[in-house]
């Protein structure tokens, strides 16, 4: 895990959580996706950037699964969904990434 950039699982993370959700029409499915890679993103920015950053960013990551929601009787799911994916990418690499 040390050499694949937290930006990319926690992007990951959201955009895969949907498709699974999505394709496999099983909800909850997807949900443990998206949980699975918001566990390994937080150790990881735990493990990178301390307990304040990892809680921080995992608060984004949660804000942007839920706002995904709204945004997405705006601009659609897929759009919704990357949108949101970018923005926790950008934090997650502005933040953590970004000091290697």
């Amino acid at each position: 895990m040390a050499g694949i950039p937290t930006a990319a699982v926690a992007a990951t993370g959201l955009v895969g959580g949907y498709a699974v959700a999505r394709w496999s029409k099983k909800r909850p499915l997807g949900g443990v996706a998206l949980a699975a890679a918001g566990a390994v993103a937080a150790r990881e920015w735990q493990r990178k950037a301390g307990n304040v950053t990892a809680a921080a960013l995992s608060g984004v990551y949660v804000a942007a699964f839920a706002g995904s929601h709204p945004l997405a009787k705006k601009v659609g799911a897929w759009p919704s969904v990357f949108a949101v994916a970018g923005g926790v990418a950008a934090a997650s690499w502005a933040v953590v990434d970004r000091r290697k």
